[in-house]
């Protein structure tokens, strides 16, 4: 019984935070929602195509602790052995970078552009009706975002 109220518990931590993030997207005046899902798949999908993940197997160096000697007050001295710990072993995909500015060159030739907007302040965000975004509208420089519990959000132009 106490498992599902963990979940509900991080499901509204993520939720609450979510709402403090700002919102990072595609913006092209004028497209729809939908159409920009569709654009980025598209585009997420060629940039796989172009620049597959190319997973390598790396490892740092190992480092060597050298032999220690310890002696006490009366002279009696111990030395242990020196060692070597191996290094880390980690995995890179040498592509990532590649296929993310693939991706990006796409959404331009698309005619969309990287759109970071900050969460609207909480007076601007009460006096707004509720909504979705479903059709990007034109920006100020001033816009905001609000970000509803369903996961959804409106732009606040």
């Amino acid at each position: 019984m106490r498992q599902p109220h963990r979940i509900t518990t991080a499901a509204l931590a993520a939720l609450v935070l979510s709402s403090c993030m700002p919102l990072e997207t595609y913006y092209k005046p004028g497209a729809t929602l939908t159409r920009t899902e569709r654009d980025q798949t598209t585009c997420d999908i060629r940039a796989l195509r172009d620049a597959p993940v190319a997973t390598q197997v790396r490892q740092t160096a190992p480092v060597f602790y050298p032999p220690r000697r310890v002696c006490d007050a009366a002279s009696n001295c111990t030395t242990t052995g020196g060692f070597w710990e191996p290094g880390m072993v980690y995995t890179v995909d040498v592509n990532a970078d590649l296929r993310d500015r693939i991706q990006r060159q796409c959404m331009a030739d698309r005619g969309y552009a990287p759109l970071r907007l900050p969460p609207c302040r909480a007076e601007i965000a009460r006096a707004t009706p509720p909504g979705r975004t479903t059709v990007f509208p034109r920006l100020t420089e001033n816009a905001c975002v609000i970000r509803n519990s369903d996961g959804s959000w409106q732009i606040v132009p």
